[in-house]
């Protein structure tokens, strides 16, 4: 496996660990939206590497594990990192274009990055498969939008920590980072260009029209 992508693996735990049992650590870190409108942009990076438990933690990690490969194997290993990291700050930017007068909403988790590698690797892969549960087959890209749909759903409900706001501005920046570096892919992967647009449109139609 890439060393970079363990790497990134390892902090993740470590510090979601760290987090679990330090709350002084956990809120010093995690995205609030009255810290950061204060400056503490250091909060945009920091909440990724922040989870609810260790459920929320595993998921994005094995998601992350079975899709970084793929980018890596495309892109390289620079692309990778710069997809991620870029679809962490995409989600954090979303979140406060949402949030931004609500100084008391907090949110935690890689969700954002890995989001974003999950787009990138299906654009790059479309014929992708994913055994959901090690067992049952579906395709990559129905996960993807499935996924996507239920953050709407946890956007609307607001009921945990979780940043699904971030699983969108995550998506939207590995879509378009992948998308800027590899323009050929609009050619080549018409189809799933066009099929990964439509959860991203129905957020900003529900949010237009004021049900998020």
């Amino acid at each position: 496996m890439n060393i970079i992508l363990i790497a990134i693996i390892v902090v993740t735990v470590l510090i979601s660990f760290k987090g679990f049992d330090d709350q002084s650590f956990f809120r010093k870190y995690e995205f609030h939206m009255g810290s950061v409108r204060a400056g503490e942009q250091i909060r945009l990076i920091s909440s990724g590497f922040l989870h609810a438990d260790i459920s929320h933690l595993a998921f994005n990690m094995i998601t992350l594990y079975f899709f970084a490969p793929v980018v890596i194997g495309h892109l390289g290993s620079l692309s990778f990192v710069i997809i991620y990291f870029g679809s962490l700050i995409f989600g954090s930017l979303l979140t406060i274009v949402f949030h931004k007068d609500d100084y008391n909403y907090r949110a935690i988790g890689a969700s954002g990055a890995v989001t974003g590698v999950l787009y990138s690797a299906i654009l790059l892969q479309p014929d992708m498969m994913l055994g959901i549960f090690f067992i049952i087959p579906m395709p990559a890209y129905l996960f993807g939008i499935l996924y996507l749909l239920y953050s709407i759903y946890g956007m609307r409900a607001k009921n945990d920590n979780i940043g699904h706001t971030a699983h969108f501005g995550g998506a939207i920046g590995g879509y378009l980072i992948t998308l800027i570096s590899n323009p050929h892919l609009v050619v080549d992967h018409t189809f799933m260009v066009v099929l990964l647009t439509i959860p991203i449109i129905i957020l900003f139609v529900m949010a237009k029209m004021g049900k998020l």
